[in-house]
């Protein structure tokens, strides 16, 4: 698929309180209180927005990472922090046109909460949702938080997540987009013939409906979703419009793109209609020399035990205590089922660079992105280019190492320059999510009858 010199990059800006490096929250620069300060993240959503960013994105957990006291007692991420879709709805009102994305469970929800949030959020942000599909992995203790030991199997997370995004569709399906006609004069507040119960019965849920809430602005919040196992990249090409990949070079880049808009083909969907954005870690400089500078900086605050529970993180909580660390992964290793996309993704790094487990450690420990890059604002972009235009993605899901710092230099530095060489907006064109992306309002499933 060729790109036409009007193609636009899409941006993301996903939000990692203090920034994405992992001794982020040491650095002078940092709000250290970040994961609890609103007025952290107004400023942060408003200075993106300025930028003409697609979207914010909040990850999310319903749990405390897993790991000895002593290590998570050194770490910011998943330890204490507002809920996603509060901070998101906190900041519908401060901000007009950038997206607004959080994390959604389909494990540890059930889907008429999860309809009903997003589809408030559609409306509170003027059509600006986007939920971000999650079968949850085993890095955080969620499971326990909701009345069982056991995390499901992957591949039932993915049958109950499948029927959850169908529900969730149907509820939101509930009411005709013109059913609300609030007549003072006859006294008629909606019309009740425009009202659909969806009364699902299925494997995993019994839902009625329908929905309390109106039609969402886009139809159906934005679908997003990140996994990439075989199950996971079905699952995508079946549902997602945005699809958040973790990806190290360009050439696997493009495997995987050409992977997931095949099987969109194949669900027959229009493969332009899923997004592919990979991760992009990123530390940006006026110069390769300051950017350096600045990354190992943020190296140097960085400790073993909190480098390697990071990894284990990266690979859905896998047991690094079983393995020697200063060798690579054993030939004859043997993937867990429950950690399969991000366990294979380290094992194949660390084999092909021939890192030791504690080198790949340290060296990933910078955030959970595929790429992590430090540079000039025009070397940076260099990258961004070629993986746009060589068919190796529709945009990147940006994680500056530090927040405020490494955002003021996204804003001040790379954008300008992807706008001159006429990759990104100068201006938003539309006022909704949907809109920004050139992705369709879907049509209710009644609409006609």
């Amino acid at each position: 698929m060729a790109r036409s010199a009007q193609d636009k990059i899409r941006l993301g800006l996903f939000i990692n309180p203090t920034g994405h490096h992992q001794a982020a929250w040491r650095h002078p620069s940092s709000q250290a209180d970040a994961s609890v300060n609103l007025k952290h993240y107004i400023e942060i959503a408003q200075r993106a927005e300025a930028a003409k960013i697609d979207a914010l994105f909040l990850a999310d957990n319903q749990g405390m990472r897993n790991g000895p006291p002593e290590v998570v007692g050194r770490v910011a991420q998943y330890v204490a922090g507002f809920e996603p879709l509060t901070l998101l709805s906190a900041l519908a009102p401060v901000t007009s046109r950038i997206g607004l994305i959080a994390t959604g469970s389909t494990t540890y929800n059930y889907p008429y909460q999860i309809a009903r949030k997003f589809a408030s959020l559609d409306h509170l942000s003027g059509g600006r949702a986007g939920w971000n599909i999650v079968t949850s992995g085993t890095a955080t203790r969620e499971a326990e938080n909701f009345g069982t030991v056991e995390h499901p199997e992957h591949e039932a997370r993915y049958d109950r997540a499948s029927e959850f995004v169908e529900v969730c569709r149907g509820l939101w399906d509930s009411w005709d987009d013109d059913a609300f006609i609030r007549d003072r004069e006859r006294g008629i507040f909606s019309d009740m013939e425009k009202l659909h119960v969806l009364d699902h019965h299925g494997t995993y849920f019994d839902v009625r409906g329908p929905l309390n809430v109106p039609r969402c602005p886009q139809g159906y919040p934005l679908h997003v979703q990140a996994g990439t196992s075989s199950t996971g990249k079905d699952f995508a090409a079946r549902y997602a419009e945005m699809m958040f990949v973790s990806a190290q070079s360009l050439g696997n880049a493009q495997a995987l793109y050409s992977d997931v808009k095949a099987r969109a083909d194949k669900f027959g969907r229009d493969p332009d209609h899923i997004k592919i954005m990979p991760g992009l870690a990123l530390t940006v400089g006026r110069t390769e020399a300051e950017a350096r500078e600045k990354f190992e900086e943020l190296q140097s605050l960085l400790t073993l035990p909190v480098a390697l529970n990071m990894l284990s993180m990266r690979m859905n909580g896998a047991d690094l205590s079983v393995y020697d660390i200063d060798r690579p992964f054993p030939d004859d290793i043997v993937i867990p089922p429950q950690s399969r996309s991000g366990f294979e993704v380290m094992v194949e790094r660390s084999r092909r660079e021939k890192l030791s487990i504690r080198e790949l450690a340290i060296k990933t420990a910078g955030s959970l992105a595929g790429l992590t890059i430090h540079g000039s604002a025009s070397q940076l972009a260099d990258l961004m280019e070629e993986w746009f235009r060589e068919n190796g993605c529709d945009g990147f899901n940006l994680q500056p190492s530090t927040f405020p710092g490494g955002l003021d230099d996204i804003v001040t530095l790379l954008v300008p320059e992807l706008q001159r060489r006429g990759l990104f907006r100068t201006e938003y064109e539309a006022r909704t999510l949907r809109g920004h992306l050139g992705l369709p309002r879907p049509a209710s499933r009644y609409a006609g009858n």
